[in-house]
């Protein structure tokens, strides 16, 4: 990983400019975590509006360090999920030996740099991913907030590169909707919940907030996981306790009539195809 007193990280940049300062706030989170530095760091240097930076690239590998060495429960399933969406908004993937759009960086700083700063980020997502089985533990344990759970579900899939899973659920994070489009006529099938929860979810033609009198649709929920990635949420939301995405799986993995063609649909591919990458 890069020196922190390295004049190179002048010319690394996040959302604001130069990262300069970021490495004073490494620093400080290496000799002892703080929140608020963290939040500095993160909000002023590493990620805005689902983008990440060269800085971004940088930190991981302090950032992994320190969570795969801090003994305190919380710092790492803080370290773990704000990692782990870094890792799902990450758009250049795969590309060696590093990204195409550090042209610039490489003339200035040099191929060998850039390609260390890369190869870097990588090992620390796989050393991210090996904290996994603790965190969920760690939550299960620990925690009550189905939102914070999610988020745990939100690293995990990008940990393991199911990055349309991680960004789905990033978007509908509070778990109170859902988006689809239907591949027959390409429109947009609302799926909220029903509003006296005798049923957790529905499909609706247009959003419920605007027009709440219009017809609900049925899903058939799913009675068997017949998708690798629901079978793996299944697991891990019963795992973990997380109450909402459990309730709503079933649905999510089922089948409806499209409220607008009146085809039977699956959701759960019309639901990921917006976020195909």
């Amino acid at each position: 990983m890069l020196s922190l007193d390295r004049d190179l990280w002048a010319k690394l940049s996040g959302p604001y400019g130069s990262a300069e300062d970021a490495p004073r706030l490494l620093q400080q989170l290496q000799q002892q975590f703080s929140q608020e530095v963290f939040d500095e760091l993160f909000q002023e240097y590493l990620f805005h509006q689902n983008t990440i930076y060269t800085a971004t690239y940088a930190a991981m590998p302090f950032l992994a360090r320190l969570a795969c060495t801090t003994s305190d429960s919380a710092v790492r399933k803080e370290l773990y999920i704000n990692c782990g969406i870094i890792e799902a908004s990450r758009d250049e993937r795969h590309q060696t030996p590093y990204p195409p759009s550090w042209t610039e960086l490489a003339d200035e700083v040099g191929s060998t740099v850039c390609t260390q700063v890369y190869t870097d980020y990588v090992e620390a997502i796989d050393q991210l991913r090996s904290l996994t089985e603790q965190v969920l533990t760690d939550v299960a344990e620990l925690s009550t907030d189905d939102t914070e759970k999610r988020y745990v579900l939100i690293a995990d899939a990008a940990f393991r590169e199911s990055y349309i899973v991680a960004n789905m659920l990033m978007t509908f994070s509070d778990g109170d909707e859902y988006v689809a489009e239907c591949p027959a006529c390409a429109n947009e099938v609302y799926i909220w919940p029903d509003e006296h929860y005798a049923v957790p979810l529905k499909a609706y033609e247009q959003d419920p907030v605007f027009q709440p009198d219009q017809e609900a649709h049925a899903i058939i929920p799913a009675s068997i996981w017949t998708d690798e990635e629901t079978g793996i949420l299944a697991e891990r939301t019963a795992k973990i306790g997380e109450q909402t995405l459990s309730a709503h799986l079933p649905y999510l993995a089922g089948k409806t009539t499209c409220p607008s063609c009146h085809e039977n649909i699956a959701v759960w591919p019309a639901l990921l195809s917006t976020f195909i990458m």
